[in-house]
């Protein structure tokens, strides 16, 4: 019976250190970082907003993929060179399209984007909606009571059952 409690302690320490919110682990290497501590958080502020061209769903400060570190290196020559934030996020959009936003921009070429969801749920609920008024519409009447002949004929089927 110890030897099971001592168990149960340990998986319930195992459970409890996995539960535990680990830090998200950055790619950058310690060969990209600029010894400019502004420059290097602009960096990677600029860096959090760029998705990784080869995951997809990582930004280029969080992706170990090649071109991710090719374009956080990118970035920091661009800041280096003496580019604002702005000009670095244009000048990689320019070359790759607003794809490699994580956040692209409200316009007119991406409504379908922002829009997209709410149209999906206002679909939905117009949906649930439709069926709701369809269900009430055929919702069966009560029954009408029985006239004598009926009645007869349902008593003598239940004197013979029985």
């Amino acid at each position: 019976m110890r030897r099971f409690a001592r168990l149960l302690a340990i998986a319930g320490v195992a459970a409890g250190l996995a539960a535990l919110p680990v830090a998200p682990v950055r790619a950058v290497q310690p060969d990209e970082v600029l010894p400019d501590a502004k420059l290097e958080a602009r960096a990677r502020a600029i860096s959090a907003g760029l998705r990784c061209l080869v995951c997809q769903n990582q930004s280029i400060d969080d992706s170990d993929a090649p071109l991710a570190r090719d374009l956080r290196i990118l970035v920091r020559e661009r800041l280096k060179a003496g580019d604002s934030d702005a000009a670095v996020r244009d000048f990689v959009v320019s070359r790759y399209g607003e794809f490699v936003l994580l956040k692209p921009p409200f316009g007119p070429h991406t409504l379908l984007l922002w829009a997209g969801p709410f149209a999906v749920l206002l679909a939905g609920v117009v949906a649930l909606a439709i069926l709701a008024r369809r269900r009430r519409a055929v919702e069966p009447e009560a029954a009408a009571p029985l006239d004598a002949r009926e009645k007869a004929a349902l008593d003598e089927l239940l004197r013979d059952g029985s």
